[in-house]
């Protein structure tokens, strides 16, 4: 796979995008639940936003780092919500699944598509 720094294999792809599945998931139930405040949670959004934060910036193609840059979007969103307060309807949430889906949408096309075609 190559151009691609972070998920350069196949099994990379798939273990980042079931963990996306996953969280998008989470993400919907938490439009009909929301979770309460918690210092925890919101330590857990903190240290996931800047790991993902980290991770765009070190992301080689395009791709790879839009993949990152709107998991990252979707936790600070997480972490944004445990600070503020969570009302019923709060458009965060809707953005947070809006966010992940488009990940889970290019970690599909990142299995599909190489980043850019190799050196001659």
């Amino acid at each position: 796979m190559y151009g691609y720094t972070i998920l350069n294999s196949r099994k990379r792809v798939i273990i980042a995008l079931i963990h996306t599945v996953v969280f998008c998931g989470v993400a919907a139930v938490q439009v009909r639940f929301p979770p309460a405040k918690s210092p925890i949670l919101t330590a857990v959004y903190a240290i996931v936003s800047a790991v993902l934060a980290l991770l765009a910036a070190k992301s080689g193609c395009a791709r790879e780092r839009l993949y990152f840059a709107c998991c990252m979007s979707s936790a600070a969103l997480g972490l944004a919500r445990q600070i503020v307060g969570d009302p019923a309807l709060h458009p965060a949430v809707y953005l947070r699944v809006a966010l992940l889906a488009a990940a889970v949408l290019l970690g599909f096309s990142m299995l599909r598509l190489p980043a850019t075609a190799p050196p001659a």
